[in-house]
């Protein structure tokens, strides 16, 4: 690795202080998990790390509000979000997609806010947030601002965020009656990033879907969400054929991508199994009045 500038200021505000606006090279890190494998490889070589291990507690805090949204701080390994009992009790598809993304060590380590800002498209958690209707507090120079989790990502790698903006905090909005499922498909090992990931949030009126969010990723370039195939659903029971349908709308609505976890069409159909596996997980869940899972 290339020498470089530690600070380690002793705030949030000092921390977007130390970064740079017109310089890549300044970069924030908290738990490193990514960015020091790029460091190690050579694909980023920073002048300047700001780390935010010494900043307020606050920022490794999960709370809850009176209107029954978790807020979440930025700073929380992914691991203590895991475990968190209140988190299992609100949003019980954060806690299950947790148990197998990565492995134990990465959960450790990696934060929240990082995982969110480093925008590898096989990440779990973004399509699980999207469609939980999460988004996130930022913070820098010029102000305060709230991005919903599905405008956060901007393509490969790439955010919304400002080189000198830093997430503070995640807010999950109460779910109500509303139940979600989140399934994966790894085609390497079991603890690898999944070659497509699919979350689906349903209410349902009766036996019949009232309202759906479709999100997917690791398929594309980024975490989207699949607006057509929840307007398909409204108003469906989530039966077979309606599942098997929405997987198709699914697979014909999104820009798939090759690497090395499958080919183009390998992934379309799992997209098309997938979303349907999942869609009907979370119909299911609704129906019988369980929880997300």
């Amino acid at each position: 690795m290339t020498p470089f500038e530690l600070v380690e200021p002793a705030s949030l505000r000092e921390a977007i202080g130390a970064l740079d606006a017109d310089d890549p090279s300044t970069r924030a890190i908290a738990g490193g998990t990514a960015l020091m494998l790029m460091m190690k490889i050579g694909i980023f070589r920073p002048t300047r790390l700001v780390s935010l291990r010494r900043i307020e507690e606050r920022y490794r805090h999960i709370d809850l509000d009176e209107d029954g949204a978790l807020h979440i701080g930025a700073l929380v390994p992914l691991a203590v979000l895991e475990r968190s009992p209140v988190v299992a009790a609100r949003a019980p598809v954060v806690t299950a997609a947790l148990l197998t993304l990565s492995n134990v060590r990465v959960r450790n380590v990696a934060t929240v806010g990082g995982h969110l800002a480093h925008a590898d498209p096989h990440m779990d958690l973004p399509p699980v947030l999207i469609a939980l209707g999460a988004r996130v507090f930022v913070v820098g120079p010029s102000g305060e601002r709230w991005i919903d989790v599905v405008d956060l990502f901007k393509g490969y790698y790439e955010t919304s965020l400002a080189n000198d903006e830093l997430i503070a905090e995640l807010v999950i909005p109460a779910q109500g009656k509303r139940c979600a499922a989140y399934l994966k498909c790894t085609t390497l090992s079991a603890d690898d990033w999944p070659a497509v990931g699919v979350a689906v949030s349903i209410e349902t009126d009766g036996d019949a879907i009232k309202e759906a969010k479709v999100a997917l990723s690791a398929a594309t370039e980024k975490a989207v969400r699949l607006d057509a195939v929840a307007e398909y659903l409204r108003g469906k029971r989530g039966d077979e054929a309606t599942c098997k349908q929405a997987g198709e709308a699914a697979a014909d609505a999104v820009n798939v991508l090759a690497d090395g976890r499958g080919s183009v069409e390998y992934k379309k159909q799992l997209v098309r199994v997938y979303t349907a596996r999942a869609i009907a997980r979370a119909f299911d869940a609704a129906t019988r009045g369980g929880a997300s899972v």
